[in-house]
C-alpha cells in the first residue's frame, strides 16, 4: 500500500511530457543542448507522422545541428512540401546563444499546437520548420553573467560561435560552417517566412518586443504592401495579448540619449531578415526586451511565432503567389536596378514612446555622459521618429551578368550554391568580347578586422574593355530570382560585397615595384618629351599635400611607366551585356 502510494505520488509529480527545463523551473533556467537533442528525438515519438527531427549540419566542435519539422498531414520533407505548394514558416532560436528565448518558446508552442491545445488545424495550412539553436557551440559556452543587461535565465550561452564569429553578420559572406549548413537547409525548404528570434541590448523602456519585417519599405513593390499587412495584423494580435510591439529596432539615434529618438532602418543582407527579403521572401527579426523577465520574453516570442503561423496558414496561397510573381519577374530579367543601401529620410513625426524617468549627466568614472533610469516611474517620451527610408546607393545590374575568373571560381561557386543562386561554368574559352571592368581610384582599408576579415571600401568606375573569358570562369546571370543578392555579392561599391568583405584584397595590393633610381630618370625624360604630362604634373604640384609627399610624386610617374602593373586595383570580376558564348 505504501509503495503504491509512493508510486502514485511520483507519477503525479513527474513533469508533463515534452516540457522543458525552463517550464519546470518556472522560467528561471534554460536547458543545455542535450535537452534539445532529447526533445528532437521525443517529438516524433509523441506525434508520429506529424513531426520529423532533422540533422542538417555539424558544428566545428562536433555537435549536431537540429531542426523539428511539423505538419498535420505528414508533409515533412521539402519535396513533399513543394508538391503540395504549401507555405513554410522557418523560425530559429539562438543565433546569439545568450538570447535564447526562441528555443524555449518554440518547443512549448509546437507541443501545444500538436496536442491541439492551441491553434487547432493551423498545421494543415502551413509547414513549421523550427531550429531551436542555430549557434550550438556558443550555446554550450554556458555560464551566468553572459548577458549582464538581460533579466534571466540564470545561465545562458555565448553570443559568438566557437570560432568567435557572429552568425548574424555572416549571411552574405557565409564563412561559418554553421551558416553554410543553415542556408543550404533554408533554401532547400524555400521558406516563405524566415523568423530570427533575438533579445535586444540597450535602454530601459516599456515596450516588450520589436518585430522588424521586410519587405515593407524595401524589396519588390508588390511585396511591400503584403509585408505591411502582415505586420499590422500580427500587431493587432500581439496587442490583444497585452504586448507593446514596435515596428523598428529600439536603438536611439544618439547613444544613451532618449531625446534623440528613433529611426526605421533597412539593414544590408548580412543580417537575417534583410537576407530573406533579398530572396523575395519575408524576413522577420524578433527582438524581445532584455530587461523584461524571462517568462515575459518567452511569452512574447511564442505569441509572435504563433501569430505568424496563423496568418501564413490563412493567407499562404496569396503570399506564395506574390513571391513567385516577384521571382518570375526577376527570372525574366525585368529587374534592372538594385538598391544596395538605404537611409532614413529627413521626415519625422513625434512619437509618444513609453519609457521611464531618467537622468543624464557627467560621469566621474568615464568622463562621459551617462544615463540612469528609474523604472519605478513610467513616463512618456515625445521623441522624433524618422519612419521612412530612401535609397542611399542604387546600381544598375548588367543585362547579362557577372563573370568570375577561374582563379576564384571554386570558392565563389561554393558560396553561390550556398545562397541558392544559379551560375554556369565556361567549358571553353570565350573569344574576345565586350565587358565592363572596374578599376578602383580610391581605397580605404578597415582600421581593424571585422568578423576576422580585413574589409575594403573602394571608389572607382566600370569601363568598357574587350577581353577573352577563360575556360573555367563562372557566369552568374542577372536574370534569376536572387538578382538582388547577386548584386550585393558582386557590385564592388556595396558594403556587403565579396570585395568589401576582403575576399579580393590581393588584387588591390601592389606586388611588383620599380626602384626609385629607375623612376627618377624616367620622370625627367617623360616631362621633357610629353607636354600633356608636363601640364598635368605642374597642376598636381599646386596641391600642397601632393607636393610634400615624395611617394605620391613618384607614384605619378610609376603609373605612366610601361612596366607598371596594369591589373593593380582592377577588380577581377567583370560584367557582361550577354551570356558568354561558351556558357550558352
Amino acid at each position: 500500500m505504501l509503495l503504491a502510494t509512493a508510486l502514485s505520488l511520483a507519477l503525479t509529480q513527474a513533469p508533463p511530457p515534452l516540457t522543458t527545463v525552463s517550464e519546470q523551473s518556472g522560467w528561471v533556467r534554460t536547458g543545455r543542448y542535450s535537452e534539445v537533442e532529447a526533445l528532437c528525438r521525443a517529438f516524433p515519438k509523441a506525434y508520429p507522422g506529424k513531426v520529423r527531427c532533422d540533422t542538417f549540419g555539424t558544428t566545428p566542435e562536433g555537435r549536431p545541428m537540429l531542426a523539428l519539422v511539423a505538419s498535420a498531414d505528414g508533409t515533412l520533407t521539402p519535396a513533399a512540401n513543394t508538391k503540395k505548394n504549401r507555405p513554410v514558416v522557418f523560425f530559429q532560436g539562438g543565433i546569439h546563444a545568450g538570447e535564447i528565448d526562441g528555443k524555449d518558446a518554440g518547443f512549448a508552442l509546437l507541443r501545444d499546437i500538436l496536442s491541439g491545445k492551441t491553434l487547432p488545424g493551423v498545421l494543415k495550412g502551413v509547414t513549421a520548420v523550427f531550429v531551436p539553436v542555430f549557434n550550438v557551440d556558443g550555446h554550450e559556452r554556458f555560464a551566468p553573467n553572459h548577458r549582464p543587461n538581460q533579466v534571466g535565465p540564470e545561465e545562458m550561452g555565448w553570443r559568438a560561435t566557437a570560432s568567435n564569429l557572429n552568425l548574424n553578420r555572416d549571411y552574405v559572406k557565409a564563412e561559418a560552417p554553421e551558416m553554410v549548413a543553415l542556408l543550404r537547409y533554408l533554401h532547400t525548404w524555400d521558406a516563405l517566412v524566415y523568423a530570427d528570434l533575438h533579445v535586444t541590448d540597450g535602454a530601459k523602456f516599456q515596450p516588450d518586443v520589436s518585430v522588424g519585417i521586410e519587405p515593407q519599405q524595401s524589396g519588390p513593390q508588390a511585396l511591400r504592401a503584403l509585408g505591411v499587412k502582415l505586420r499590422e495584423e500580427l500587431f493587432q494580435e500581439l496587442e490583444k495579448e497585452g504586448h507593446q510591439p514596435l515596428e523598428f529596432y529600439p536603438s536611439f539615434l544618439d547613444d544613451d540619449d532618449p531625446a534623440s529618438g528613433f529611426a526605421y532602418g533597412v539593414p544590408t543582407p548580412r543580417f537575417s531578415h534583410a537576407y530573406a527579403a533579398a530572396h523575395h521572401r519575408f524576413g522577420v527579426l524578433v527582438e524581445t526586451h532584455s530587461w523584461k523577465p524571462y517568462a515575459v520574453r518567452v511569452k512574447a516570442t511564442r505569441d509572435v511565432v504563433a501569430g505568424l503561423l496563423r496568418l501564413v496558414s490563412r493567407d499562404g496561397a496569396s503570399l506564395l503567389a506574390a513571391v513567385k510573381a516577384a521571382d518570375a519577374e526577376a527570372q525574366a530579367g525585368k529587374v534592372r536596378d538594385v538598391v544596395l543601401a538605404w537611409k532614413s529620410t529627413k521626415k519625422s513625426r513625434v512619437l509618444p514612446f513609453k519609457g521611464y524617468a531618467y537622468e543624464r549627466g557627467p560621469s566621474e568614472v568615464s568622463g562621459q555622459t551617462w544615463i540612469r533610469y528609474d523604472d519605478t516611474k513610467p513616463q512618456v517620451w515625445n521623441v522624433p521618429y524618422f519612419d521612412t527610408v530612401e535609397p542611399a546607393l542604387t546600381v544598375a545590374v548588367p543585362a547579362g551578368g557577372y563573370v568570375v575568373p577561374p582563379a576564384h571560381a571554386a570558392w565563389v561557386a561554393e558560396k553561390l550554391t550556398t545562397h541558392g543562386l544559379t551560375f554556369q561554368r565556361l567549358t571553353r574559352a570565350s573569344p574576345a568580347t565586350d565587358v565592363e571592368v572596374f578599376r578602383a581610384t580610391e581605397l580605404k582599408w578597415g582600421a581593424q578586422s571585422n568578423e576576422g576579415r580585413q574589409t575594403l571600401s573602394v571608389k572607382g568606375a566600370w569601363e568598357k574593355q574587350s577581353r577573352e573569358l577563360p575556360a573555367g570562369s563562372l557566369y552568374v546571370p542577372s536574370a534569376q530570382p536572387g538578382v538582388e543578392l547577386v548584386a550585393h555579392l558582386f557590385e564592388p561599391s556595396g558594403s556587403d560585397s565579396l570585395l568589401a568583405w576582403g575576399f579580393f584584397n590581393p588584387h588591390f595590393e601592389q606586388k611588383e615595384y620599380i626602384e626609385d633610381y629607375v623612376l627618377e630618370p624616367f620622370a625627367r625624360e617623360l616631362l621633357a618629351r610629353d607636354a600633356a604630362v608636363k601640364a598635368e604634373w605642374d597642376a598636381k604640384l599646386k596641391d600642397p599635400a601632393f607636393a610634400k609627399d615624395p611617394r605620391a610624386r613618384l607614384r605619378f610617374f610609376y603609373e605612366r611607366h610601361p612596366a607598371r602593373d596594369t591589373r593593380l586595383r582592377v577588380y577581377p570580376v567583370v560584367r557582361t551585356a550577354a551570356a558568354p558564348t561558351a556558357s550558352r
